[in-house]
């Protein structure tokens, strides 16, 4: 537990320079109707963002000053809500787990910023809006900093719909193309099934707080009043008979199981992952914030931040930890046969909040941060890499089209390779692979979740799908036989120093950003998981498990991990380098498997069948047909407009006779009855 915070008026102003840049873009374009000079646009864009990184930095300089029990910046605004006893202020929270989030937001959003100005000087579209553009993306970032740093569930659910909005508008940036603008819809909407568990949750935790004489939202008074309902149970309905302990359920376990559904929407978690492929849909940029460091990371955020209500419920905590399992071996095995080089990042990024919630349900919630941390480094280089190819390829996304692109474009090439070899977990040499131990370490270790031996298993196994993947994508585009036409690679050339820039920033991060937190079996110095420490009073417990094995032990868990890793890495060589003909005949033998994992499991059709369709045909037949077209207009608008024209039509016109004698008689017995009703 940390004492009282310390006020901090510098914390307002980090999301606010986002949202004040934004303001201006949408104010000037709605009114003026002209766009800025090219220049103002990236100065007020790109310089709100770093500015506001600036400060987050120092306020962590401040933060960690503070003895370690102390560590808590706050910045109260006003009281935004008050009624009786109960009260939630418009105020920001700067922890350890927030001080983490919102240097990546402002950290890797910069870097995302500044590679769009290249970025989008390269499209030609119609309507690229380069302004507008980045309107949305200042917007966005203020958007996901609200939510990181807001000291209560009330402040942040704004920022967690203002993130689901700001994803629609960007999504369907290019919003004369309809199968862009349908994409952007299809996140808010999938969204909106998340928002409403979240909702529920809150809502019950808010209820039952104020039951027990303690109403309030604020995060470190939930947390101080949480043990007054940790033991509350809730009486399950006769309908839900069927689950385990019914019918008498913990209720911090419906309300633990309220926040997943809400985290697996952002998160994009089976059941709700389906919106996030097609988020690349967007600019390249775009897919690059959402993936990496903004959208995506909300819902392992919400779980890290509630992380003592899932350690009060464990069935909640063990369903956050098989889903996440569930979903990273999923994902990752649709990812192996894509040949959109979009589409594998997008799986990859599934797979890779699977490990997140499988960390986060485990109960090692530093762990799970510190995957968020590095892989919004390698996932951010791999998206903006993959743009680079794409810009040099004239907007082609098939990796079967590319091939032996080293040759022309080698910087684009190393630093790629540096994302890769991020993601794959690669000993020493990469950022993932000291979180990633992190991860399948707490994994191995939480005995208190059902199975975890075989959620550790799928983590393995995961990882080497992971490896073979991206080496796959590596392949394919670098090296082997040119498969573009002569005049696509008589164009290809390098991005400029704009967009060359965040690459080599990123790329140095990905390899090198998992000594943020290496445990003490790999560098062998006293506390070497520095992360890990820094988190450690935001949690009940250090989040960490590496310190219940031997350091030989985890090493040798490691090397079995890397093992694999390293069968993946090798079929991948041998499948698309050496002997590039092999994956048709593989895919042609085995056409079932083959066409399951390329039609994604058939998920997308299943719920459109299910769901999508059936709800549009009762939506068009009660609310359109009956509500909307039979009673609105119907009955209110059209009906009083049919009764006065039969009026009209059935008596009224034969007062129209033409004849001077009947109008007159009309007026004079009208004004007869006027005057009467006035004197009487």
């Amino acid at each position: 537990m940390v004492s009282e915070p310390h006020a901090y008026d510098v914390l307002r102003w980090i999301p606010a320079l986002p949202l004040a840049a934004a303001l201006v873009h949408g104010v000037w374009l709605v009114l003026v109707r002209r766009a800025f000079s090219r220049g103002l646009v990236v100065a007020l864009s790109c310089g709100s963002v770093i500015a506001a990184f600036a400060l987050s930095c120092l306020a962590f300089v401040e933060l960690i000053q503070l003895p370690e029990s102390e560590r808590v910046l706050s910045d109260a605004l006003f009281t935004w809500i008050g009624s009786g006893n109960f009260s939630a202020e418009a105020a920001f929270r700067l922890d350890p787990l927030s001080a983490v989030m919102t240097l990546v937001v402002t950290g890797v959003g910069s870097l995302i910023h500044v590679y769009s100005i290249g970025y989008m000087d390269e499209d030609h579209r119609e309507d690229r809006g380069f302004q507008r553009f980045f309107c949305y993306l200042n917007l966005f970032t203020f958007a996901m900093l609200i939510l990181v740093l807001a000291d209560n569930l009330a402040l942040l659910f704004l920022g967690w719909e203002g993130v689901g909005l700001c994803s629609y508008l960007l999504i369907g940036f290019w919003y004369s193309d309809r199968f862009y603008a349908y994409c952007g819809s299809k996140a808010f909407i999938v969204n909106r099934i998340g928002d409403f568990g979240f909702l529920i949750g809150a809502f019950l935790l808010f209820w039952s707080l104020a039951d027990a004489g303690r109403p309030t939202v604020a995060f470190h008074e939930i947390r101080e009043a949480f043990p007054a309902i940790a033991d509350a149970t809730v009486r399950l309905p006769d309908w839900l008979a069927f689950l385990p302990g019914a019918p008498d359920w913990k209720l911090a376990t419906v309300i633990g199981l309220c926040f997943l559904l809400g985290a697996a929407g952002k998160s994009a978690q089976i059941p709700l992952y389906v919106w996030l492929p097609d988020a690349m849909a967007g600019p390249t940029p775009v897919s690059a914030l959402i993936h990496a460091a903004t959208m995506v990371t909300a819902g392992v955020y919400l779980v890290c931040r509630m992380g003592f209500l899932f350690d009060a419920a464990p069935g909640a905590a063990a369903t956050v930890a098989w889903v996440g399992g569930v979903t990273a071996l999923f994902a990752a095995t649709i990812a192996i046969v894509q040949t959109d080089i979009k589409k594998v990042l997008a799986y990859s990024t599934v797979s890779q909040l699977g490990y997140m919630f499988l960390a986060a349900g485990c109960g090692a919630y530093s762990a799970a941060t510190f995957h968020v941390v590095t892989h919004a480094f390698f996932k951010a280089l791999l998206f903006l890499g993959a743009g680079a190819v794409i810009l040099a390829m004239h907007h082609e996304q098939d990796m079967t089209r590319y091939g032996g692109l080293r040759r022309y474009i080698p910087r684009v090439h190393w630093v790629l390779l540096a994302g890769v070899v991020g993601i794959s977990a690669i000993p020493y040499v990469s950022a993932g692979f000291f979180s990633k131990d992190e991860v399948l370490l707490s994994a191995f270790l939480a005995d208190h979740i059902p199975g975890n031996r075989w959620l550790h298993a799928i983590g393995v196994v995961t990882g080497g799908l992971t490896a073979f993947y991206m080496f796959r994508l590596f392949f394919l585009t670098f090296y082997g036989a040119e498969r573009a036409s002569r005049d696509a690679l008589a164009h290809a050339h390098e991005p400029g120093a704009v967009v060359m820039a965040p690459l080599y920033v990123l790329a140095a991060l990905s390899v090198l950003g998992g000594y943020l937190g290496p445990s003490e079996a790999f560098v062998p110095v006293d506390d070497a998981n520095s992360f890990g420490n820094f988190l450690a009073p935001v949690f009940a417990h250090g989040g960490h498990a590496a310190h219940h094995v031997s350091h030989a032990t985890e090493r040798w868990m490691a090397a079995g991990a890397t093992g694999v890793v390293a069968v993946g890495i090798l079929l991948a060589l041998w499948l698309y380098v050496g002997r590039p003909e092999l994956p048709a005949r593989i895919a042609a033998s085995a056409q079932g498997a083959y066409r399951a994992l390329w039609n994604k499991y058939w998920v997308d059709e299943a719920y459109d069948a299910l769901l999508v369709r059936p709800l549009v045909a009762l939506s068009d037949a009660v609310l359109y047909r009956g509500i909307d077209a039979g009673l609105i207009d119907g009955a209110g608008v059209n009906g009083p407009a049919r009764a006065v024209r039969a009026l009209a039509a059935g008596g009224l016109k034969h007062l129209q006779s033409g004849l001077a004698q009947g109008y007159l008689v009309i007026m004079l017995v009208g004004s007869a009855l006027v005057v009467g009703w006035l004197v009487g």
